[in-house]
């Protein structure tokens, strides 16, 4: 490593026009050098002092720079040849404290290999100082313009450019952003527009101002605002604008509209004002004294206001008694007048403000009628908290005379709110507004009578005297509601409880469910649904089924804890929620007993019937989130699976169990698509001849290639399709794709091959069956006796009259029957025998354990001998293995088909063996 203190580089280095691109870029900067090969760093004189260690030595200098440019080396290893750099990084110093340094580097080297820096490096910190006095400088600009309650706005070309929000307020704008872009004259009323033009037109020259002037600016909604506005000429952005600067001058017009009403406030108040000199003569008759006593100001000027007024009045008496008074005073038609008298002292003499009383008297007397003849109870409660006053209805409805009322506190008469807790003095109504001032309105309380009688009462308080300081007087007015109550608490019962049965219904479960999420201790919900409830409704009708849920309804209800709810959520579906239970063992207890109570014979209209139920059972433990419609959900999952394990037995939900239920939800959506997309497709097995193992026919399997899920098996997804409207449309496009694609193997080569394609139970309801049958042999040109359709024993026995009426449609189109999985169902040879049936399918399970169970193979062989005994083919299905293939071969079965033959695939796999 070596200094270059003359900051000489070496000749032929190539640097030479380096350094002087550098040094034109940054004046006053010390030059250095990082080798890659060396990993030496070189610097020229000058670097101690700007480092801030002057006189350091070489060693020490080394390090610091080494550490400095560290960031620009690591850079420089993995960027292309000649790439400049620019790093900042802080120095202590002991002359100036912290110094900002500015490094600028370059990538030098030969060819495309960089072989280490040039650079400079010089002392920004006064710039850096400057930028940060201008950033804060324009931050106090901002500060100043956006907290300013002048209004600001610049605009340029017409379109407004910034606003404060101050001048956003008083444009109506929710935010400044929505004024900005918008031309200006869009928030200048039409008439103040050309006054605006020739301002802008003045200003000539950057910085000139305009003379302040009043506009009306136009508000967002369309109303305008009066505004007092000086314009700036600036600039924003490099080009001449305008800086408007404004204030709302509504309140000063405001005020000065104030100063006038008040100087005319004297002609034309309804009290009648009269000024006096000090002896009682009138220098002051303002219109409305003329109107109150009827003369005339000429008439009542140089006058004394006691022969005005008909009475005796004496300005300076009144003044020196308190100023205020009332007195009867006369018309000068001699009619009555009631005046409320205000008198002060002037320079002059005196002023004197008559108020005509005479229509409030008639008013409060009037009113006092009103009151005394109301429904409504009245009682006022004077400022010592007793009660003062009290209207025959009051007395009526609290069940005492006034003389027992009039002189007790409200706070000693028994008080309870809603929830019938007890009302302490300080809580009731009247309490509450004698000492806050503040209304206490339409608040529910039930009293107790001295009779001991209850009523409810819809109670009102209000002050009588809020300017006053508390205490105040009050009058509490309040109807008697308690009829009322008793029919909204019917109503209340009837729309939270189940008709029927009188259980809790939905809307109260739920409420209970909600309020329970704060809860601090857990709660269970066990939803419950009886098991083919719809076979008595449709067999017996829905009077016998109503009665049978009133009977479970008070089954549930006598088996369930007292404290908890026992609801009926509509039809068939019930749910009983248990509070604080977070006990498993406890719950299953429940759901076993209810289980029981379920299942104990029913009698009904003479007859005995037997029910059973599944539940679904879900705990919420404190902290769960789950609203009552998740709970309920939830345990209406956990009922579905106890119900497809067949049954009269309960579940736990889990997340697992939910996932379950998401994907088939997922699954069947998808489903509904899967047509359309070319999802679906059709896997054959074969069917061999056990008398030469030739294959005389394929059994079409449907299989379905979600995009995301990849392969999904059938005995997942078959089963949403039955459950859904699926079945029949994906049943009929399985049919149509096998028929077309066996019909073209017959045509390959495979001419005696037979189609069998499973028929559903849903499929069996579908009146149009035959047509579609029918449709898809001819639009694949494949021969009816080449078809064979399989219906399952189940399918077939669960209503057989209908089935044999679908099944001799099938035959009429010349296409072959089969019973499928015979042996898992209920059925015998001898119904079968009255089905128009071809072929007869052993299931499975009769094969499986066929070479090791003598059993079995007598059971095979009684089936194979009855079925031919009527004229049927046998099929055996889920051969695996040679010895049952001989096994079923030795009983005389005619074919087979399972793993050992051939496993289900497409079908140019099977092309080798027709």
């Amino acid at each position: 490593m070596e200094v270059d203190p003359g900051g000489e580089i070496r000749s032929g280095s190539g640097l030479e026009r380096e350094f002087l691109d550098l040094a034109l870029s940054m004046h006053g900067a010390v030059r250095w050098t990082y080798d890659f090969a060396s990993d030496e760093v070189t610097w020229a004189e000058g670097m101690d002092s700007l480092l801030g260690v002057p006189r350091a030595g070489h060693a020490e200098l080394s390090r610091r720079l080494r550490g400095l440019v560290e960031p620009l080396v690591v850079s420089a290893r993995t960027t292309p040849l000649w790439e400049d750099f620019d790093l900042e990084q802080p120095v202590d110093t002991a002359e100036d404290g912290q110094r900002l340094l500015h490094f600028h580097a370059r990538a030098h080297g030969e060819g495309t290999r960089t072989s280490g820096l040039i650079g400079l490096v010089r002392n920004v910190t006064g710039a850096h100082r400057d930028r940060q006095a201008l950033s804060d400088l324009a931050d106090r600009y901002r500060l100043l313009a956006e907290l300013s309650p002048d209004a600001i706005c610049v605009h340029q070309d017409n379109i407004i450019r910034y606003v404060n929000p101050a001048m956003g307020t008083i444009l109506g704008a929710q935010s400044p952003a929505q004024l900005l872009g918008r031309p200006v004259t869009d928030f200048v009323a039409p008439d103040s527009i050309p006054q605006m033009r020739k301002r802008i037109r003045s200003l000539e020259a950057p910085g000139a101002t305009t003379p302040r002037a009043e506009a009306e600016l136009r508000r967002i909604d369309g109303t305008t605002v009066p505004v007092e506005l000086v314009a700036v000429h600036t600039t924003w952005e490099g080009s001449s604008a305008v800086q408007v600067v404004g204030r709302d001058v509504s309140a000063q017009k405001t005020a000065e509209e104030t100063l006038r009403f008040q100087a005319a406030l004297v002609q034309h108040v309804s009290n009648a004002i009269i000024a006096t000199d000090r002896s009682g003569i009138v220098t002051s008759w303002n219109p409305a004294a003329e109107a109150v006593y009827g003369i005339a100001e000429e008439e009542a000027l140089a006058r004394h206001v006691a022969d005005l007024v008909g009475a005796p009045l004496q300005p300076e008496e009144l003044v020196s008694s308190g100023g205020v008074t009332e007195a009867l005073h006369r018309r000068s038609d001699g009619a009555a007048l009631v005046i409320r008298i205000s008198a002060a002292e002037m320079d002059s003499g005196f002023v004197l403000v008559c108020a005509d009383e005479t229509a409030r008297r008639r008013a409060e007397q009037d009113f006092a009628t009103v009151v005394a003849a109301l429904d409504e109870g009245v009682v006022v409660v004077g400022r010592s908290g007793v009660i003062e006053s009290a209207n025959p209805a009051s007395q009526r409805i609290l069940g005492a005379p006034a003389s027992q009322i009039i002189g007790t506190r409200p706070t000693s008469w028994p008080t309870f709110d809603e929830s019938g807790a007890a009302m302490r003095p300080e809580e009731q109504p009247s309490s509450l507004a004698q000492w806050t001032g503040e209304p206490e309105n339409s608040r529910v309380v039930r009293l107790v009578r001295p009779d001991g009688r209850s009523v409810w009462l819809s109670l009102t308080s209000r002050s009588l005297t809020p300017q006053d300081r508390p205490p105040h007087m009050v009058v509490t007015s309040f109807t008697d509601i308690t009829d009322s109550r008793a029919a909204r608490e019917r109503l209340e019962y009837e729309a939270t409880h189940d008709p029927l049965t009188g259980l809790a219904n939905r809307t109260l479960a739920l409420r209970h469910l909600a309020v329970s999420r704060d809860r601090t201790r857990a709660i269970a919900v066990l939803f419950i649904d009886l098991d083919n409830f719809k076979l008595i409704n449709d067999s017996l009708g829905h009077g016998v089924g109503d009665d049978v849920l009133r009977i479970v309804g008070e089954r549930l209800f006598r088996t369930s804890r007292e404290e908890d709810l026992v609801g009926r959520l509509g039809g068939d579906e019930f749910v009983v929620l248990v509070h604080d239970e977070s006990d498993d063992d406890v719950l299953r207890e429940l759901a076993t007993g209810l289980l029981a109570a379920l299942t104990e014979p029913i009698h009904v209209q003479g007859r005995q019937l037997h029910v059973n139920g599944s539940i679904g059972i879900v705990l919420s433990r404190p902290g769960d989130t789950r609203a009552g419609p998740e709970l309920l959900r939830d345990a209406d999952v956990a009922m579905y699976q106890a119900k497809t394990r067949g049954g009269g037995r309960y579940e736990f939900f889990d997340v697992e169990l939910r996932e379950s239920m998401q994907r088939s939800m997922v699954l069947e959506q998808d489903l509904r698509h899967a047509v359309q997309q070319d999802q679906l497709w059709v896997a054959y097995q074969r069917v061999v001849d056990l008398r030469d193992e030739r294959t005389v026919g394929v059994e079409g399997l449907l299989r379905w290639t979600h995009p995301v899920h990849g392969t999904v098996s059938p005995g997942e997804f078959i089963p949403l399709a039955e459950q859904s409207d699926l079945i029949n449309s994906i049943g009929a496009h399985m049919l149509r794709m096998a028929t077309r694609q066996v019909a073209a193997e017959r045509e390959r080569g495979g001419e005696g091959l037979r189609l069998n394609a499973n028929l559903s139970p849903r499929q069996l309801d579908d009146p149009y069956l035959q047509v579609l049958v029918k449709q898809a042999l001819t639009d694949a040109g494949l021969p009816a006796h080449a078809l064979c359709l399989e219906v399952t024993e189940n399918a077939i026995m669960h209503d057989p009259a209908a089935s044999a009426r679908v099944l001799s449609s099938l035959r009429e189109l010349g296409v072959r029957l089969a019973i499928d999985d015979f042996g898992t169902g209920y059925s015998s040879l001898a119904q079968l025998r009255r089905l128009p049936l071809d072929t007869l399918k052993i299931d499975r399970s009769f094969v499986t354990d066929l070479d090791s169970s003598e059993e079995l193979r007598v059971m095979i062989n009684s089936i194979v001998a009855m079925a031919h005994a009527v004229g049927l083919d046998v099929v055996a299905e889920g051969v695996e293995t040679a010895r049952q293939l001989d096994l079923l071969g030795e009983v005389g079965c005619d074919q087979a088909q399972g793993f050992y033959l051939g496993r289900p695939g497409p079908i140019e796999r099977l092309r080798d063996h027709w």
